[in-house]
C-alpha cells in the first residue's frame, strides 16, 4: 500500500482550493465582464441595440460588370467571378455609401455603437449585408456559413473583426451546414425560430441548436416557400410581444405559435413594398423603417404603439437587402 508524500497532500490541497468550477455559467453576468470585459451578445431582437457590426460598400463593388447583362433573370452577374446584382438599375455607388453614412448616423443617433468589418474579402460585393454572417446569443457569436459559394468567404474577416473586439465566437459553422443570420430571429429570450430555405439547411440548424440548447433556448423551424431566401423578408420582431409580418408566406403553425407565445401580429398592407419588412428595431417599440411602407400599415404600427424612423435606403436595397439585412446586431440590453 502506498503512502501519501509530503508533496502529494500539499498538491492535492492546492487543487482542491484552486479547483475547477462549472458555476457561474459562461453567460452569467459576472464571467462575461471578469473574464471578456463586458456583457457580449443578445437573447432577444429587440432589446436597446448597443453595438452593432455594418459594412460599409467599398472597392469590393469594383467587381461589378455594366457589360455582364444576364436579360433571362433581369439581373447583373458572373458566376466565376462570384457576383450578381438584382435589379432595373447597375449600382450608383455614391448613393449607396451616402446611405450608408446616414444609416449609420441614424444607429448612432439611436445608441448604437457601430463597428465596420475589418478589411473586407476581395470581391465579395455582398459584404454589406452582414447579418448574413454573424448571429449574436447571449454571451458571444456564431460565425455562419454562406449558402452560395459566391458569398463564401464572407465569413472570415467577420471571424477577424470579432476576434479583435474580444467577442466570444461559440461555433462556427462547420461541416456541410448552410446558415445565414438574415434567416434567424429571436421570439423571446428563451425561444428562436429559423427558416430553412436554400439558404439554410438542417445541419445548420442543428449546429445553432447546439448552442442554443445549452442555453435554455428552444429553436422553431419554419419552412420558407419556394426559393424565398430569408425568414426576414417574411417575419421579424418589432418589440417585446410584437411581430411585424406577411401571414401568406408563413406556416400556419408558426402563426399558431405566435399566438400561443402572446406575440401580437401586425400585418404588411397591399399597397405596401415587397421590402418594407426589412426593418430594423433599436429598442423595444422603436423601428427603422424604409421606402415602400404604406400609409395603412403606418397607422397599424402606431396603433400596436410602435414608434418609427425613416431612413432612405433603396439604393443600398437594389442589390438585395434592406435596413435588417445591413445589420449584425452584437450586443443587445438583455430581456
Amino acid at each position: 500500500m502506498s503512502i501519501m508524500t509530503e508533496h502529494e497532500y500539499r498538491y492535492n490541497n492546492l487543487i482542491k482550493e484552486f479547483g475547477s468550477k462549472a458555476e457561474p455559467a459562461f453567460e452569467s453576468e459576472e464571467q462575461q465582464v471578469n473574464v471578456w470585459g463586458r456583457r457580449w451578445g443578445c437573447n432577444n431582437d429587440v432589446g436597446q441595440l448597443r453595438m452593432v457590426l455594418m459594412h460599409r460598400p467599398g472597392d469590393e463593388m469594383n467587381v461589378v460588370d455594366p457589360s455582364k447583362k444576364l436579360n433571362d433573370i433581369g439581373a447583373w452577374g458572373d458566376v466565376k467571378a462570384g457576383w450578381y446584382w438584382r435589379g432595373p438599375e447597375l449600382p450608383d455607388f455614391d448613393e449607396m455609401r451616402s446611405q450608408h453614412d446616414e444609416y449609420v448616423k441614424v444607429l448612432r443617433e439611436e445608441g448604437a455603437e457601430v463597428v465596420y468589418l475589418d478589411k473586407c474579402a476581395e470581391g465579395k460585393m455582398k459584404s454589406v449585408y452582414c447579418r448574413d454572417s454573424v448571429i449574436a446569443v447571449d454571451g458571444g457569436a456564431i460565425v455562419t456559413r454562406m449558402g452560395p459559394p459566391i458569398r463564401r468567404g464572407e465569413e472570415l474577416p467577420v471571424t477577424r473583426t470579432l476576434a479583435n473586439l474580444g467577442m466570444p465566437i461559440l461555433r462556427t459553422i462547420s461541416g456541410t451546414g448552410l446558415m445565414e443570420g438574415g434567416s434567424f430571429a429571436f421570439l423571446n429570450p428563451t425561444n428562436a425560430v429559423v427558416g430553412i430555405s436554400s439558404r439554410v439547411n438542417e445541419e445548420g440548424a442543428r449546429q445553432v441548436e447546439e448552442i442554443l440548447n445549452a442555453q435554455g433556448v428552444t429553436l422553431h423551424r419554419v419552412d420558407l416557400t419556394g426559393y424565398r431566401l430569408h425568414l426576414d423578408g417574411n417575419f421579424v420582431m418589432i418589440d417585446t410581444h410584437t411581430a411585424f409580418l406577411n401571414p401568406t408566406l408563413l406556416p400556419f403553425t408558426f402563426l399558431e405559435k405566435l399566438e400561443e407565445l402572446g406575440i401580437q401580429m401586425v400585418d404588411v398592407s397591399p399597397d405596401d413594398h415587397p421590402g418594407v419588412l426589412n426593418v430594423l428595431a433599436t429598442r423595444p417599440g422603436r423601428v427603422i423603417v424604409g421606402h415602400g411602407i404604406s400609409e395603412r400599415t403606418q397607422e397599424k404600427l402606431e396603433k400596436a404603439s410602435i414608434s418609427t424612423r425613416y431612413v432612405e435606403y433603396d439604393k443600398v436595397a437594389q442589390g438585395g437587402g434592406g435596413l435588417h439585412c445591413s445589420t449584425g446586431p452584437l450586443i443587445r440590453d438583455p430581456l
